[in-house]
């Protein structure tokens, strides 16, 4: 069997006053977590990182194909299980290209980019992920 290579994550820092108001850091920035205006909420950080995981991928795959597009965009949501520990049950991804040329080639990357992204098939693991992918 092969050796298993185990990779570290950058690390971030929360700080959060005496609330639930906080600001985290990482190594690129800082943004809000909690009440105030603005600011995120943990799924949305969730979601957050799973588009940005998956574009980074789906990015990576369409230029070694030398695809084009102008843009995309990537509407995020979800449903949560109604229990003591309410897991997410569902997520669902709404992926929008647009000026793509070579459609089923770009379809076919959204699938590897879902596919090699680490943070889909960690959700994966609990909640079914739907992708739905739009040319404009």
């Amino acid at each position: 069997m092969g050796e298993v290579i185990i990779l570290k994550t950058e690390p971030i820092l929360l700080e959060f006053e005496n609330e639930y108001k906080g600001v985290m850091t990482g190594p690129r920035g800082q943004l809000n977590i909690g009440e105030g205006t603005p600011s995120f909420a943990p799924y949305h950080l969730l979601y957050g990182a799973l588009g940005s995981c998956f574009y980074s991928n789906f990015l990576n795959i369409a230029k070694k194909k030398r695809l084009h597009f102008d843009k995309v965009t990537i509407h995020i949501s979800g449903e949560k299980r109604d229990q003591e520990v309410p897991t997410l049950k569902t997520v669902t991804m709404l992926v929008t290209i647009y000026g793509g040329d070579k459609e089923e080639q770009l379809r076919k990357s959204v699938e590897l980019g879902a596919k090699y992204c680490s943070i889909h098939e960690t959700i994966g693991k609990v909640a079914e992920i739907t992708i739905e992918v739009v040319f404009k």
